[in-house]
Order: structure tokens, then sequence, then C-alpha cells
């Protein structure tokens, strides 16, 4: 170890002597810098390093020094958002906590109750933890909870960038503000993360209200060689049918398999179809492959339908060394699973956000000397004279270039800290009187909304009308000392073991037409009667969405063109958009563009300069009206319901606003978009009372029509972003 390590002369010596048994030369950037603020347990810090810089070593080493010269019997409670991360790190950790002697406990469903017996009569060492089985032992050692957490001297919150913004994330926050109340005193937390666009929200998440005293690690890259590579590939207008009768097959993702297969063969690596589906169908063809040329099997699935046996055998696959494996995942390999080096990233499609890309592109270029290699897929339709706006402009490919252009300008998304979380309110308010056998509601605001707690955006109006619908669903009483305890319903459900966790298991809405099921499908923004969707290669028209099962009725239309997406893989930033426009319209093209990428967005370009949409802003369609905002998502929809509030069919459509004429004329869309932007802004209720689906989280079925709309807006409209690119723009 150099000499000049100044932090490596604060560890325990004990530790340094396992440093030296593992034969490193010297600390890693994160670690140098971390171990200073962290070995005192005197403040809040954030470790934000690039995947395997070994921000875990830089996190425990100076917080097991702590234990060892200050309080043996103290604890570490570490915090994760996956099961098998937390297999993982009991894996690394039992080795170098064994020599010390301090117990490392994990704890989620699958241990053992005699395990975790063993942890409640010792309270000691490290306990590795997932926010649903730290709501169980609340809940249900609500009177043990001061003596069980007595001495814990930190939290760490690893992948702290899984959890920002996030319904788990707002349940952590308030896990260990309960904890801490619970206590009496605050525990320094630590997080963990290798993507953070924005370290004074990610502060803030960290330590409601005190994000100035949070002290910040942020390591510079290790200078890791990219190579990048995206490639194009064009659907045929015309293909051949499969001879069953069904849709025709597409040829193209059978030529990307080829591409996969003769270039990852031989190593190992990550896949990252956008669906579900499509990680199977990637799957079957590479499996394929492998049969028709007589060789082992090297492409193993991994996605989040699939059983923890399956996935297990993936992960095992790609650990072991003697056999090469590549694993085609949706984002559940996506977080910090050790699953060893990979040589290259796959990405087919545009990637949900630049962060993700980068989370990705960080499994590889692990080893020494290796570069990280990104190759990207890019999927178009030919043109044809009845193209849509979306072929013509190749978004597909100019999205991802967008992607990969800003990843290399190191920029990704800041946090979306905006939501106002009531389901998890709902969530905690019943947790909290599980845990203390009930609470006034001036106990339970001042626990959970005061400033510089969770919730401290929910005013007292808020939630006053909160609980008394609450009330009224019968998930609440109040006793008559004012003392508020679980209805009939709310004790029903918190003595399930389904309430511990905050988020919804991932549900899609059933498409039926003419009484026939014609499939499932994902919903990510708002339905409103009347709009189109596609789905199986038509458009379909909404004639009904039942919210409570889940069900979307459409009927077939004909005329006019597609929609621009029928859903999509994340939400996007305007950023991304904004260089997507850019990219259109500096009439460059990237280097790490292959021919027919670099001919698509040639193609791309040209339409922009055609159709002249560097100010062009409404491009009439015949039965539609495209407003070109390049916005993000957020804007976008809340342009949308300003157009649905007065009265026309308005569906956020990728870089844009769908709007469907009916009896009117592009002018009078306009006239309503400068209205707008003049007009007084409507109240939430008007603005989405023709809105549908606007449950999206756990408990937004218990919310009062007001706060659901409220909680909706929160998380998926920016009113601002549109009304200035409405003043802006019209105004041109």
């Amino acid at each position: 170890m150099s000499e000049s390590s100044s932090s490596f002369h604060l560890l325990d010596e004990r530790i340094q002597r396992f440093i030296w048994a593992e034969g490193w030369a010297e600390l890693r950037d994160a670690q140098e810098l971390a171990i200073p603020l962290i070995v005192k347990a005197d403040r809040d810090v954030i470790v934000a390093a690039a995947t395997a810089a070994g921000k875990t070593e830089a996190a425990f080493f100076p917080a097991l020094t702590h234990l060892l010269q200050n309080d043996i019997s103290g604890l570490i409670v570490y915090i994760s958002p996956l099961k098998a991360l937390i297999n993982d790190q009991f894996g690394r950790l039992e080795r170098l906590c064994e020599s010390l002697e301090i117990p490392v406990w994990p704890w989620h469903g699958d241990i053992s109750s005699s395990r975790k017996t063993r942890f409640l009569t010792k309270r000691n060492g490290v306990l590795l933890i997932t926010p649903e089985s730290l709501e169980a032992l609340l809940c249900n050692r609500g009177s043990s909870v001061a003596a069980v957490f007595q001495h814990t001297a930190y939290f760490v919150i690893d992948e702290l960038h899984a959890f920002i913004g996030s319904e788990r994330g707002k349940q952590l926050q308030s896990l260990m503000h309960r904890i801490e109340q619970s206590m009496g005193r605050t525990v320094p937390r630590i997080g963990l993360s290798a993507t953070l666009g924005d370290m004074r929200l990610a502060a803030d998440f960290l330590r409601p209200g005190h994000a100035g005293e949070v002290a910040m690690v942020v390591s510079q890259s290790d200078g890791v060689a990219l190579k990048i590579l995206l490639k194009g590939y064009e659907e045929p207008l015309f293909v051949r049918a499969n001879g069953d009768g069904d849709e025709p097959e597409p040829i193209t993702p059978a030529q990307v398999g080829l591409h996969l297969f003769k270039f990852l063969r031989g190593s190992n690596n990550l896949v990252f179809p956008n669906s579900r589906r499509q990680v199977e169908r990637y799957t079957h063809l590479l499996n394929k492959l492998c049969a028709a040329n007589k060789v082992p099997n090297e492409f193993w699935p991994h996605h989040g339908s699939l059983s923890k046996e399956i996935r297990a055998e993936t992960e095992a696959a790609l650990k072991q060394k003697e056999f090469p494996a590549t694993a085609i995942c949706t984002n559940t390999l996506e977080l910090g699973i050790d699953i060893g080096a990979v040589k290259s990233v796959a990405q087919i499609g545009p990637a949900p956000a630049v962060a993700s890309l980068r989370q990705r592109l960080g499994r590889s270029g692990r080893r020494k000397g290796e570069p990280a290699i990104l190759r990207g897929y890019c999927i178009e339709d030919a043109l044809a004279a009845d193209s849509s706006l979306k072929t013509k402009l190749r978004l597909e490919t100019v999205q991802l270039a967008a992607q990969v252009s800003l990843l290399l300008g190191n920029w990704f998304e800041p946090p979306r800290v905006q939501g106002a979380h009531l389901s998890t309110l709902i969530q905690q308010l019943l947790s909290s009187i599980a845990q203390t056998g009930g609470a006034t509601a001036g106990q339970l605001y001042g626990l959970l909304c005061a400033e510089g707690t969770p919730f401290a955006k929910v005013s007292r109006a808020e939630f006053t009308e909160l609980l008394r619908h609450l009330g009224q669903k019968e998930l609440l009483v109040q006793d008559s000392s004012g003392v508020l305890l679980h209805g009939r319903v709310g004790e029903k459900f918190v003595n399930h073991y389904s309430f511990y966790a905050a988020f919804a298991a991932d549900e899609e809405f059933r498409l039926v037409a003419g009484g026939k099921t014609l499939g499932t499908v994902p919903v990510s923004q708002m339905m409103t009667v009347g709009q189109r969707i596609l789905f199986a290669g038509k458009t379909w028209r909404v004639d009904e969405v039942d919210e409570q099962q889940k069900t979307i009725y459409v009927t077939r239309t004909s005329g006019g063109v597609p929609p621009l997406f029928s859903g999509g893989t994340g939400r996007t930033h305007t950023h991304v958009r904004q260089r997507m426009r850019q990219l259109l319209e500096d009439g460059e093209s990237p280097a790490f563009l292959d021919a027919a990428a670099t001919r698509f967005l040639a193609e791309a370009q040209d339409c922009y300069k055609r159709m002249g949409l560097s100010h062009q802003v409404a491009i009439d369609q015949g039965a539609e009206v495209m407003l070109m905002t390049w916005l993000g998502d957020a804007g976008n929809e809340a342009i949308a319901c300003l157009l649905i509030q007065r009265g026309f069919t308005a569906t956020p459509s990728g870089p844009g606003v769908e709007v469907i004429k009916g009896k009117r004329t592009t002018e009078d869309v306009l006239d309503a978009l400068i209205d707008a932007a003049v007009d007084e802004l409507p109240s939430l209720d008007m603005l989405l009372q023709n809105v549908e689906n606007l449950q999206r989280e756990k408990w937004d079925w218990a919310l009062s029509d007001g706060l659901l709309r409220k909680a909706y807006a929160s998380h998926y409209l920016d009113l601002d972003e549109a009304m200035v690119w409405l003043k802006v723009s019209l105004s041109t």
C-alpha cells in the first residue's frame, strides 16, 4: 500500500491486514476520499462512483473501523433494493467480517426465522435488509424497535439512485426517520450510487431538509476507454407471413440475433432489449442459432417474470469462469448484482434513460486494460410514400444516438423528486399505527409530514382530507379519545404479507375488442376516450377505460396514420428530446454510427429540413395534427391535458402531442393553444376531469379524487415547462 495513502492509516489494523492479504496495491479514488468522512460516524455522506469503483469497501472499511474502535456492539444497517444484491454482499462482507469477529446478518423473505431470531438476540454487526423486510420488522415488533436499533451506527443505502423518486424510496426515507424517532437520535446515512444526475437533489433525498449538511464524494473516472458502435437495420416494406394467418413476423430481429451470435459468443456479455417479450424473442433466436451450429448454449434469459430459480441459473452462468455466458435481460441486471466482469453491453433500441445506459455500460470494461464496449442496435421500417412521421424521422435511431452523445458528455437525468407519493403516505400511516398501536392525527402529522420529514410537502388541509377519506374507506377509525386505529379494511390489509411493499406489482391493462381479448399492454401515460393506440400492427380507438378491471375497450379505426408510439421504455427527459432535435438540425453524423445508422440519420435530417421542423410547430396529417414540441413526456402530457380540457382528443406522442381534429381545423388547435398560453391555468380538478387511469401507485385507489389528481400531476405533468413552451413557441 502506498505510503502516501493517509486514508489507509485511518483504518483499523485488522482491516489493513485484510487489504494487504487481498493484494491491493492502493486504495481506489472513492475509498481515499470517503474513509476520512465516514470513519467518525458524525455526518451523512454520498459516495458516487462508477460501477466496480469499490463503493462497498469505501463505506464498510471506515464503518467497520468505527465499530472496532468505538463500539463493538454497534450495528450497521445496510439497505438494498434487491434480495440478490444482499446475497452477493453477504458473501463479500462475510469474508472480511469473519476475521474481525463481527457477525453479518442477511434478512429477507428467504432467510430462516431461526437466523432472524439470532440477530434479534444479538442486535450487533452488519444487518443486510430490504425496505420491505424493514417495514415488516417495524410493523411486527413495534414496541421493541428502539431496542433492536439502539446501537445503530450507520444506515448504508446501496444503489441510492434506484430509490430516489420512487415509492420504495419514499418508504425508505420514512422507515429510517421512524427508527430515528423511536431511538431519539439521528443515525449517519451513507448513500452509494453509480448514477446521480444532480448531487443536491440526491443529498435532499438522503436527508430531507438538510441537503447542505451532506458530504459528497464524487469519484473521478478511472479512465476506462470506451468503444461504441450503433448499427442500423431496416425492416422491409413487405415481409413473409408466418403461414399461420397471424401478423407477419419481422425479419430484422433475426438479423440482429445473428450479429449478436457472431460477436458475443466466447465471452460474457449483457444484452438489453426493451421488454420482457423481446428478451424471450432474442433468447429464443440465439438458442436456435447455438443448436443449428451444434455449439453449447451461451445465451440465458433474465427478467422479472421468470422464477427466481431461472434467474439464479443465469446469474450463476455469468459468474462461473469455465464457460462463456451472455444474459438477455431487462433492468433486473442493471443494478449491482455481482455477475463478474462482462466484455460488452448491447442495447437494442433506445434505453429507458441516459442514466440507465450509463449504469449498463458500467458493467463492461471492469478488467484492467480492457475497454468498455457498447453495441447499439437501431431498427427502422423502410420508407414508403405513406410512412409515418416516426419512420420518416427515424426516431429510434435519433433517440439512441442522442442518448449516447449525452452519455459521452457525462450528462444524465437528474433524480425525479417532485412526486407527492400520497400512496406511500397511506401505507406509512397504517404502518405507523401498527408499530405504535394507535396515534392521534397530530402525532402522525408531526411524525410524517412536519418540516424535515419525508412527506413535508403535504399540507395540514391535505392531510385532514386524506384521513377523512381513509375513514370513509374503513382503512382507519377514530376512538372516543381521538386515537386513530386500523379500520375493518385497514386491519385486513396490514395483516397480509403483501402490505410491506410500498409498490404494486407491475400490472398491464387487458385490451378487449368486440368481447375478444387481444392481449395486454403496459400503460405508462394517461388514457382518454377517443385516443388511438397501436397494438399488434393495427390502430385502435379507445372506447372505454375500466380502471377497476384494468381493461381498455377498443374498436378498430381506419384512416389517418398510426400514433407515433404505443407506449415506451421509460419517461423521456426534455434534454434528450432537445439533443435529438440538435442532431437533426446540425446535419452532422456522430462517428459511432455504422453506414446504415448514418443513412437513417441523414434521411431524418433531410425530412426535418424539408418539413421545416426548425420553425414549424403544427404538422397537419389530415385527420390529425402533430404538435412538434421536442419536450419530455411530462411537458407533452401537460400540453395534452390543456387541449383535452378544451374539448380535443390529444395524446402525448414521442417528441410531441398528437391531436385528432374531428370537425375542427389545425387553426382551431393553434387557437386553443394560444388561449391556453394567456388564460389562467385551470385547477387540477378541471385539467384532469376527463382523463382516465390516474391510479398508478399501490394505494391510489384509497385517495379522494382531488388528492389523486394532485398525486398524478406531481409525478407525470410539468405544467411550468408546458406553459413556457406555449408562450415561446406560439409567439414566434
